[in-house]
């Protein structure tokens, strides 16, 4: 579903990715971790076609970013961290935009938006301008959009900020579900007791480099992934 090879990111002198190299199947849910400015953001951006690499290639279901970018991007999603919307239109307005470009039928939208929208709490929002919304409510209907078209592949970069304890759950809930209906998720968290419980991989990057990757059971051992994680961040300092 999502391969990457040998991907390498540089922001001048900066090596913001260096050689990075992972692969995710259809039903696995990917935690990608590290400290701030490690690289995740950048990975996840060029993974989406919103970075272009210095080296490295990647395919989503077996299609090039480079070579393919629209076919790539109708069949993934992405959820910033801070979601950039058009806060003139209401949130209803968004979504229908959204669901114009992905081609996406004026039943299953409906349907979609009521669903998901009940789901995270929202829906007595949309009618409202986004410029009038918190950045929780934002985030919900950044979450909404992305799953609007019922997407093979979801990147998400730190997709838990902001959301209330309720919706947190309900968006945990969906992860679970897309990856068991054949579906694959790489998201970047700080949240590790969250990643511990939901993924079944995880990757840990430092400084650009990956530190460690692999199924979640191999890579925590005994341990606990934050026991693992804080032991690979000194061991690597």
């Amino acid at each position: 579903m999502l391969n990457i090879q040998n991907l390498t990111k540089r922001y001048g002198s900066k090596t913001a990715v260096d050689n990075l190299s992972l692969s995710l199947e259809a039903g696995e849910i990917c935690a990608f971790i590290g400290h701030n400015g490690a690289g995740k953001t950048t990975t996840l951006k060029a993974c989406c076609g919103l970075l272009t690499p210095d080296s490295g290639e990647i395919t989503i279901d077996g299609m090039s970013i480079r070579e393919k970018p629209i076919e790539c991007k109708r069949v993934m999603a992405y959820i910033p961290d801070n979601p950039d919307m058009y806060e003139f239109l209401t949130g209803y307005e968004y979504l229908n935009f959204v669901a114009d470009v992905y081609g996406v039928s004026k039943a299953d939208r409906e349907a979609r938006i009521q669903e998901l929208g009940t789901l995270l709490g929202i829906t007595d929002a949309l009618g409202g301008a986004i410029s009038e919304c918190s950045h929780g409510m934002k985030q919900k209907i950044a979450i909404i959009a992305a799953l609007i078209h019922k997407p093979k592949l979801i990147l998400m970069d730190e997709p838990f900020v902001g959301l209330d304890p309720v919706a947190a759950h309900q968006l945990k809930n969906l992860m679970a579900e897309h990856c068991a209906a054949g579906g694959a998720i790489f998201f970047s968290t700080h949240v590790l007791e969250v990643a511990e419980k939901l993924c079944n991989k995880v990757a840990i990057i430092k400084n650009g480099k990956l530190i460690a990757y692999g199924p979640m059971d191999e890579v925590r051992g005994d341990s606990s992934l934050e026991t693992v994680f804080l032991e690979l961040e000194e061991e690597k300092a």
